[in-house]
């Protein structure tokens, strides 16, 4: 039998104690950032400091206008002496999701995408949700706190931008999440962060996505090269999904060691989580919903044959792998 919220709540709060030093750990988009901050003001006065971490570099424009806007707080991973938090709370991610939370023992997971083999001692994770937001306004709601107008804001940008504007997988609970947001939320700030103006080097990638796009079966593929941010892969496949003709948009890059490839589809065509997952699953880690995916490869974890400089090569065998799921083509 499904659980309520109070008592959704209610083991939430069991996790904590007053003199608890807490880890919020993220890996930063809108979602989990505004997720991070609802976390956050449910513990306020309840427990003794709480800091929220993000183990990725934040490049992409919305997601600084947000943090900028938004006055939110956050510390970069390697920079946190971990071993003065006594609890652990991972919103928007779980530890298996990122190399930087391998062994990290979390007191508390929320989450929306598919679990994993990391249990902890208080985890919500519903995969059938669009964004982590919604939860978190239903943890708001049950603890009768009213979201002041950055957090409501913050929350009503987390569900727009994982669901793409209801584009993507939504339930009837991240509308009525969206609509009571919508009360608290600044509307004119929610604008500025989703239309933050795209940094200056960033715009080479358009350039070089147009002239490298392969056109297949109604999927675009895109291998960018060495990238300065995972993000500008996600910009990229995003980009493409606005063509017509394309349904799918699959988006490479290597970034810090490791072959970033981000999936978009228009939620009617095979589920990109699964895809991913069938394609990379066996070299990296891989997966995600029905209509956006992510796989992150080690370079060392490709195949003896592969050479990140010949990106020509690369990107044959990442079309090879989606298209065939690495089965030679009959």
């Amino acid at each position: 039998m499904a659980l309520s919220s109070q008592e959704r709540l209610r083991r939430f709060y069991e996790r904590f104690q007053g003199n608890d030093q807490v880890l919020i750990a993220i890996n930063a988009d809108p979602d989990a950032i505004a997720s991070a901050m609802a976390v956050k003001r449910l513990l306020w006065r309840k427990v003794t400091a709480i800091t929220i971490a993000h183990v990725n570099i934040v490049k992409r424009p919305d997601n600084l206008a947000m943090i900028r806007l938004l006055d939110v707080p956050l510390t970069y991973w390697s920079a946190l002496d971990k071993s003065i938090f006594t609890r652990v709370v991972m919103v928007d991610s779980q530890p298996d999701h990122h190399e930087s939370f391998q062994g990290l023992i979390p007191d508390v997971i929320i989450d929306h995408h598919p679990p994993t083999s990391v249990q902890a001692p208080f985890q919500d994770i519903r995969p059938n949700y669009g964004s982590v937001s919604t939860l978190m306004t239903e943890y708001l709601k049950a603890a009768k706190i009213r979201p002041s107008a950055r957090l409501a804001t913050g929350l009503y940008y987390g569900i727009k931008a994982d669901t793409n504007n209801f584009q993507r997988q939504a339930i009837p609970e991240d509308i009525r999440a969206f609509q009571y947001l919508f009360r608290y939320a600044n509307p004119h700030l929610a604008r500025k962060i989703e239309y933050a103006e795209i940094r200056i080097d960033f715009l080479k990638y358009y350039r070089i996505a147009i002239e490298n796009m392969k056109f297949r079966k109604r999927r675009a593929f895109v291998h960018l090269g060495q990238v300065v941010s995972p993000d500008v892969c996600v910009l990229i496949a995003d980009f493409f999904m606005r063509v017509n003709r394309i349904e799918y948009s699959i988006v490479s890059g290597t970034c810090e060691g490791r072959l970033v490839i981000i999936f978009r589809n228009d939620g009617l065509r095979k589920n990109a989580g699964t895809l991913a997952a069938q394609s990379f699953g066996k070299f990296g880690q891989a997966g995600g919903h029905k209509s956006m995916a992510r796989a992150e490869i080690p370079i060392t974890g490709l195949p003896g044959e592969l050479k990140v400089e010949d990106e020509k090569a690369l990107q044959k065998w990442i079309v090879r792998q989606v298209n065939f799921g690495g089965r030679k083509k009959k």
